[in-house]
Parts: C-alpha cells; sequence; structure tokens
C-alpha cells in the first residue's frame, strides 16, 4: 500500500470514529435530557435577603436548571414577584418558591429547626390552603415500575403554600388534581420530602380537620395487595 494510499485510509477512518463518537455523544446527551427533563427557568435571590422585605428587580435573578431539580411551584419570571415579602429569610442563590413570599409582611415566620419544603402532590386545592394541616402520603416505586407499597409518611403538617400546579395540566396520570405546595418541617423531614419527591412514584397531601392533632399513625403502610 502506498503512502497516499495509507492517508486516505487513515482519514477516513478517522472520519468514521469521529462520527461514532458524536453519534455517541448524542444519544447520552438526549438520554440525559428525557432523564432531567428540559432546561427551565426559575427565579433566586440574588443577594441574601431577610424576612419581610418588598422585593425589587434588583433583589432577582434567573437561572435556568433541569425540569427535575427546578423547585415545587417555582416562579420562572421575577416579574411575578416584584412588590411582593419575602415570608422567610432567603439566602443568596436560593430559589424563590411559594412558601418564601407572601403579598403581606404577615406570613408565618420559622421557628429555630424548621425549614420550608416545596413538593408537588396529589391533593385539593380547595381543601389543602395556607394555614391548615395536612397528612403527607408517599407511594414507592415498586418492581418492573409498578407502585410499592403506600405509607403515611409525616403527619399534622402546617401548609405556608399552595397553588395548583402547572405541570402536566395541574393533574397525575389518573386525573387526580396536583398542587404546588411549601410546607412547615424539621431539617430531617424536609431532606425526606427532597428525597420522596425525587424518587417516590407519588406524594399525596391529606387535608385534617381545624381541630384534629392526633399523631401516632406515622409509619402505617399498605402494598399492592392492600396488606
Amino acid at each position: 500500500m502506498t503512502r497516499r494510499r495509507r492517508a486516505v485510509v487513515l482519514l477516513g477512518l478517522a472520519l468514521v470514529l469521529g462520527g461514532l463518537a458524536a453519534s455517541d455523544v448524542s444519544r447520552r446527551e438526549a438520554a440525559l435530557e428525557r432523564r432531567l427533563g428540559p432546561a427551565v427557568p426559575a427565579v433566586v435571590a440574588r443577594r441574601d435577603l431577610e424576612a419581610g422585605t418588598r422585593l425589587a428587580p434588583t433583589h432577582l435573578a434567573v437561572r435556568r436548571v433541569p425540569a427535575r431539580f427546578a423547585p415545587a411551584g417555582g416562579f420562572p419570571s421575577p416579574s411575578e414577584l416584584v412588590g411582593l415579602r419575602t415570608a422567610v429569610a432567603v439566602g443568596a442563590g436560593e430559589y424563590l418558591a411559594p412558601g418564601a413570599v407572601s403579598e403581606g409582611a404577615g406570613a408565618p415566620a420559622l421557628r429555630p429547626g424548621e425549614r420550608v419544603a416545596d413538593v408537588v402532590a396529589v391533593g385539593s386545592p380547595e381543601e389543602v390552603t395556607p394555614g391548615g394541616r395536612v397528612d403527607v402520603v408517599v407511594t414507592r416505586e415498586g418492581r418492573d415500575g409498578g407502585p410499592g407499597r403506600t405509607a403515611l409518611a409525616l403527619e399534622d403538617v402546617e401548609v405556608l403554600g399552595a397553588a395548583p400546579a402547572e405541570e402536566s395540566g395541574g393533574e397525575n396520570a389518573n386525573g387526580a388534581p396536583r398542587i404546588a405546595a411549601s410546607l412547615r418541617v424539621t431539617v430531617r423531614q424536609a431532606v425526606y420530602l427532597a428525597a420522596a419527591q425525587s424518587f417516590a412514584r407519588e406524594l399525596r397531601l391529606l387535608p385534617r380537620a381545624a381541630a384534629d392533632r392526633e399523631r401516632g399513625r406515622a409509619g402505617l403502610s399498605v402494598g399492592q395487595d392492600l396488606g
């Protein structure tokens, strides 16, 4: 084989390998986007904000994040927040979610050790409202993509904010209404809900009567066989 022909062969081989590599990268990128969802805008605090701060455009910035990691019920545009007040202290770079803002300055402040957990869950927009209390039910993923066990995870949790969820038309696969809610919880509960939001099959909020403060059933669970 002459030197010229060898060079042509090597060039052709390099082009083929380059095409295969580019195709593989494209497939990986497409798979990652399907898994994480497209990038969506989410409003964050440009600097540290104290509770009660009246929001102005200079306080806010927009960050694009994968839909999977976007805050539940988050705001895509700063214009939706200008003029509102922060209900809790918000750190620089943190997301502005419904539970973090209010129209007035009288929103309930967090106590030491408490956090605001933002979730999207099945629930009634008419019955799950700010100031109300709910139980949180979590259905885990089962084998082969089927539903696993359903458990009463949290009891008597205060709702700080709630609105119909915008994603998927505001309904789950069974047509049940979905809401974006902000809940007052402990640090441990906030971590649990963040994990459940990412990996559980479904979260459901069960509204409680105003005078019902009974607890003690957390951990109650039912499997596919209803046992």
